[in-house]
């Protein structure tokens, strides 16, 4: 895996893949800087007059509920089946799913219409997206009794998709392997918009790969070491603003071999 992984870096930096990402306006701008920053190209329309355009021309598609209303949603089901027509890779981002009725019930909607790869939220997100009646606090997670890569595990098979389940513990899995990423800092949770930001990363690489999990746990993990880089850089006097700053930094300065280096990887296989 770990091998898979790391060569995923240069070939991101040398195909330089188009990601489309219909995502949310609080977070769009960092969206587009962490895919830039890793050595993707971020292309951020949401029309639906013009997003089944896009997505011929796209290597990945990126889907976040963070903002939802009517025109994204019909942006995001033409973007999508275009994009699972053209067996082009497709994720989700259920951001505040669980939080009201309408994403919650629309998410499931586009889950019956759209086919996604990887699919990365927080454990309330995920578990919300199963069935689960946890609340979910805006976009904060709840509180579960099981393990986040009990919960990847679980949720892969019955999704049918590569799942990320990002927390104090990152977790990836495709139901039969899992994966569990011990990096991060505190200070991802104070800036708002860095699990979007994964999931930018997570699109990237997974426009360079038909291994989607090797892309999710390459996306996962970059955001995770970065925010370790990024905080590990900091001044005394130096707060959240310049952590938001350092953490572009960090993103664009990983590569192969600085994450061989930091990444606290550890695989399980299920049963």
């Amino acid at each position: 895996m770990s091998v898979a992984v790391s060569d995923l870096f240069f070939r991101v930096r040398e195909s330089k893949p188009l990601v489309h990402q219909i995502t949310n306006f609080v977070t769009v701008n960092d969206c587009a800087n962490a895919t830039l920053a890793i050595g993707g190209s971020p292309v951020m329309t949401s029309s639906p007059r013009e997003v089944e355009d896009m997505v011929k021309l796209a290597d990945a598609l990126v889907l976040n509920f963070g903002t939802i209303d009517d025109k994204a949603l019909e942006a995001m089901e033409i973007a999508g089946k275009m994009a699972n027509s053209l067996n082009t890779p497709v994720i989700l981002d259920p951001v505040g799913v669980g939080a009201t009725s309408y994403r919650t019930e629309q998410v499931a909607e586009l889950l019956k219409k759209v086919t996604f790869q990887i699919i990365r939220g927080n454990a309330s997100e995920i578990h919300r997206l199963m069935g689960g009646d946890i609340v979910t606090r805006g976009v904060d997670s709840g509180e579960l009794a099981i393990s986040n890569a009990e919960l990847a595990a679980r949720a892969a098979n019955k999704l049918n998709s590569v799942v990320v389940v990002s927390g104090a513990k990152d977790a990836v899995s495709d139901g039969k392997n899992t994966s569990i990423i011990d990096n991060g800092n505190p200070l991802l949770t104070s800036v708002t918009g860095t699990g979007c930001m994964a999931t930018a990363l997570i699109g990237t690489f997974s426009g360079v790969t038909d291994n989607f999990y090797a892309a999710a746990v390459a996306g996962i993990s970059t955001m995770s070491i970065s925010g370790e880089l990024a905080a590990a850089k900091l001044q005394k006097d130096e707060g959240t603003g310049t952590f938001r700053v350092r953490l572009i930094d960090a993103i664009s300065r990983i590569d192969k071999e600085i994450w061989i280096n930091e990444v606290k990887l550890y695989e399980e296989v299920s049963n």
